[in-house]
């Protein structure tokens, strides 16, 4: 599944209408973002998570869904399930990404 897009507008019906979400929130000008986006896009394809849906959230243009992600710094990745957050981690390292995710299986 590829990563998607979302905002205020549609943030809130993406963690309610899938069980399971894991967010990535990010700034334009946030170097490590832009280095984890590969890899995040890696993820969302990987067989382990099938059923996950990934979402990225620009955290300065989407002030709600930042703030139900609970983002202090950039980037933070958030999983939600069926709606609650359950768990977020501020961090540029793919294993401990992997581990935050691997939690909603």
């Amino acid at each position: 599944m590829a990563v998607e897009l979302a905002n205020d507008t549609n943030f809130e019906n993406e963690i309610r209408e899938n069980g399971k979400v894991v967010v990535k929130y990010y700034a334009g000008w946030c170097g490590s973002c832009r280095l984890f986006s590969p890899k995040f896009k890696r993820l969302s394809v990987d067989e382990r998570f099938n059923g996950i849906r990934f979402l990225d959230v620009d955290a300065e243009e989407s002030p709600i869904a930042r703030n139900l992600g609970k983002v202090s710094n950039l980037p933070t990745f958030a999983i939600f399930k069926d709606g609650a957050l359950i768990e977020t981690i501020a961090s540029n390292k793919e294993d401990q990404v992997v581990e935050l995710i691997a939690k909603l299986n």
